[in-house]
């Protein structure tokens, strides 16, 4: 082969949180386009341009694989904790905020990953409880300190009511809640629940 008809030069190796990311986007558009059921390490090794051997470094099975691509499509939507100054206003804004970018993705997740010895709703729900557990420490925090409840140290099922209703009415009826459920939910369960004096 003559100098001048070299091959093009190969790709840059990826690395670290980079390769990783790649990975599972790979996956996710897997996950998505198939399910949990025709998953296959194949597949998203040929979408990702790598090999097996590199993903089943990282997550050996395709439960982990599925799980891990799931939670990522999740953080790429935070729900960031409000701060509106009451506590009224910080729950309504919550709900409100997840309900319009996380209500289609968690859906979607759901028809995908329903699947026998799949990924469950309990194990997406696990990691994301910490998180939402501490949106609503701090929310509570400040209700306290605006006097608006007596304490911020609740009992859990009454911490997380107000997510937790949200999520039964969107799995429930598999569409993202309407204001005047959010309403509901916030105004005749999750503020009489934690003592609200406003």
């Amino acid at each position: 082969m003559p100098l001048n008809e070299t091959s093009a030069t190969p790709a840059r190796r990826r690395r670290g949180a980079e390769l990783e990311a790649a990975l599972l986007d790979a996956a996710l558009a897997e996950l998505l386009a198939s399910g949990y059921d025709d998953l296959t390490y194949e597949a998203v090794a040929e979408r990702a341009q790598t090999s097996r051997a590199v993903l089943y470094r990282r997550w050996p099975t395709k439960r982990e694989l599925a799980l891990a691509a799931a939670l990522q499509l999740l953080d790429s939507h935070p729900v960031p904790t409000p701060d509106t100054g009451s506590l009224r206003g910080d729950v309504l804004e919550l709900l409100t905020v997840a309900n319009g970018s996380r209500a289609r993705l968690g859906l979607q997740l759901v028809a995908q990953l329903g699947s026998t010895g799949g990924v469950s709703l309990a194990d997406l729900r696990r990691p994301v409880a910490r998180r939402n557990e501490e949106r609503m420490t701090a929310i509570l925090g400040r209700a306290e300190d605006r006097g608006e409840i007596p304490t911020a140290d609740v009992p859990r099922r009454a911490r997380d009511v107000a997510l937790d209703l949200w999520r039964h009415d969107v799995l429930l009826h598999r569409s993202a809640a309407s204001p005047q459920q959010i309403e509901q939910i916030v105004d005749d369960v999750f503020l009489p629940l934690v003592g609200y004096r406003g």
